[in-house]
């Protein structure tokens, strides 16, 4: 199980473990980059979805607000 947060420590203990898997498996540098760069785009796609997803459901709650009529002043 991951734990939810992970410190700065533990992300780069995990990243350099990672790496030296991966070395040690025989991939080279390139495909190592080429891993982290695909990584990076998959996270990336997740940001902008979990934005449009929280971008609608804001239009969606202003959408039900009720509308407040203001009376002009007299």
């Amino acid at each position: 199980m991951v734990p939810s947060i992970l410190d700065n420590k533990g992300t780069k203990i995990l990243a350099k473990s990672l790496f030296k898997e991966l070395r040690a498996n025989g991939y080279s540098a390139n495909q190592v980059l080429s891993l982290s760069t695909e990584l990076i785009d998959l996270i990336t796609q997740d940001l902008r979805d979990e934005h449009a997803q929280a971008a609608a459901a804001q239009a969606a709650a202003v959408m039900n607000e009720p509308v407040v009529e203001q009376r002009a002043a007299v």
